[in-house]
């Protein structure tokens, strides 16, 4: 098959392109079509820009021509690219709101011309807001509360309204919490963990006690790789690990883990309509096949060691722009 992956330079798609790869070698072409905003890094795919089956297109999911360029001859689409992260959303909304719906929108166009046999358009668990009690299923209200979850919200919805009215044969996943290697040092994992290394305060928002359930890179991987062969079109799939912790649990691992002392913690205000808990019911999934990995501790500790044994990756991206956004977001705060 060959596939489309868009964003394939971030953090998650990245490793959804290696992943294919190791589980299919030379049975899948992949075409890589990603922007290289802050967050698109070529280096997270050192060694798979060799392969003769891979092809990189530089290009916005909003440029028609990049994407006519890039999706052909392609039978399935895999829809990473988008501005991710909540607080930059609250600084600026507006490349959310470009990137996660009008983006979508074209890439929708042309897998319509194109005839596309599967088209995955990877959203978040952030689209329900917040979880009080109990747990969301896929059938739950749609309640963003910031930019960047309304912008996501926008895209989900617009991708099923796409297969109601036209036939795209779209599937939908929505996602919890990610943490692995590749993850842009402006998420809390590789942040903290950074920051921590370089003895640097680690800046907890509010009480820190907001929970999020904790899903692996890989198994997120292996969850959207498996809807793509299995999911139903129309349909949308929570994807979660099943690790609900607080933000104090996973600051502790990583400073402990670390051999770092609990002083670097530094409390910060509190970001605005910060969701307190996020909790997905994901059995749809499970029915398809999908177990997440059961080891979570072994799977945060080994993340840890992963930026520890990595600096010369994050530390060339901790300069420039990250430093710039730094200053902004947490500058006051801290100080």
């Amino acid at each position: 098959m060959k596939i489309l992956v868009t964003g394939g330079c971030g953090f998650i798609g990245a490793n959804f392109i290696r992943h294919l790869f190791s589980v299919h070698g030379d049975g899948v072409d992949i075409v890589n079509l990603d922007k290289l905003t802050y967050a698109g890094n070529p280096k997270n795919l050192a060694g798979i820009d060799a392969r003769p089956n891979y092809r990189f297109v530089q290009g916005d999911i909003c440029d028609a021509d990049a994407v006519r360029e890039a999706m052909a001859d392609s039978e399935a689409v895999v829809n990473f690219a988008a501005e991710t992260h909540v607080d930059r959303s609250i600084l600026g909304p507006d490349s959310f709101l470009r990137t996660d719906i009008l983006g979508v929108f074209v890439l929708l166009e042309e897998a319509l011309k194109r005839k596309v046999k599967a088209f995955v358009q990877v959203s978040t668990d952030e689209v329900y807001g917040e979880c009080l009690e109990g747990s969301f299923d896929e059938e739950a209200t749609l309640n963003p509360r910031s930019p960047y979850s309304a912008s996501k919200a926008g895209g989900d919805r617009l991708a099923y309204s796409y297969f109601h009215t036209y036939g795209a044969p779209v599937v939908i996943t929505r996602a919890s919490n990610n943490f692995g290697p590749y993850q842009y040092p402006e998420k809390l994992v590789p942040l903290f963990v950074t920051n921590a290394l370089e003895d640097k305060p680690l800046p907890v928002y509010g009480d820190g006690m907001q929970v999020r359930d904790w899903l692996f890179v890989e198994d997120h991987c292996r969850a959207i790789a498996l809807l793509l062969e299995k999911g139903t079109p129309g349909e949308a799939y929570n994807i979660g690990g099943g690790n609900e912790r607080t933000n104090m649990v996973i600051t502790r691992a990583i400073l402990k883990t670390l051999g770092k002392p609990e002083s670097l913690i530094q409390y910060v205000k509190d970001r605005p309509a910060h969701d307190r808990r996020y909790s997905l019911n994901f059995d749809k999934v499970r029915a398809l096949g999908y177990v997440p990995s059961a080891d979570f501790e072994a799977k945060l500790e080994a993340t840890i060691l992963w930026y520890r044994d990595h600096a010369e990756w994050w530390k060339e991206l901790k300069s420039g722009e990250f430093r710039q956004y730094y200053e902004t977001q947490y500058g006051k705060r801290i100080r």
